[in-house]
């Protein structure tokens, strides 16, 4: 077999591996890990001691984002599982705390986070794995809907084409991607239409 061929399929064994037993305990352990805890800890906003601080929280919903089930009901059962397993009182498995815990997540956080991250991958990429010896970048957009409410509806206008009440707010996304790692290194949210809604602008 071709080897550039043998190292996508062991590429692509890996993600599946990871996404198969990616958990939130795993993504809370990255988080506090020294070399990210910092930049973490620099983000996180003022917030009352709760069963889903900032931290446990956005752990929960990157395992919720790679899991098969992205129901917000199997992430919050899946914490009552992990504490029952760790002898602490298992959690109400509600959804609604966990859901105002997730839509309290600063953007920002999530954002310094994605740089933080794909700049260290894009470092520790072996420099074989660059293009002539230079580091590439990408850049690639794409649309995302959003939950259809007011303040959604009036930041990010749905499209022109669909009646008023029978469509989704759109968001635009416009990322750089290292090309060695894969690495994500930044990303701009905009408007699906309208002024700074192109993906010129966003870049």
């Amino acid at each position: 077999m071709n080897r550039r061929r043998q190292i996508v399929r062991h590429q692509q064994q890996r993600i599946r591996q990871h996404a198969t037993h990616g958990n939130a305990h795993a993504f809370f352990k990255l988080l506090i890990d020294p070399e990210l805890l910092q930049r973490v800890e620099s983000t996180i906003p003022k917030h009352r001691q709760r069963l889903f601080p900032p931290a446990e929280t956005l752990s929960m919903f990157l395992a919720q984002a790679m899991n098969a089930d992205r129901s917000c009901q199997n992430a919050v059962n899946d914490l009552s599982i992990k504490r029952s397993c760790d002898g602490l009182k298992p959690s109400s498995v509600h959804t609604g705390a966990y859901c105002k815990a997730r839509a309290r997540l600063p953007v920002e956080m999530v954002s310094t986070l994605l740089r933080s991250t794909g700049t260290s991958m894009s470092n520790k990429a072996p420099p074989s794995w660059r293009w002539m010896g230079r580091p590439v970048r990408l850049v690639d957009g794409t649309t995302v809907t959003m939950p259809d409410t007011l303040a959604n509806q009036e930041a990010y206008p749905q499209s022109c084409g669909q009646k008023a009440g029978l469509g989704f707010p759109i968001c635009r996304l416009v990322g750089i991607i290292c090309l060695a790692s894969g690495a994500a290194l930044d990303a701009s949210l905009g408007r699906f239409r309208g002024k700074g809604g192109d993906e010129q602008t966003l870049l």
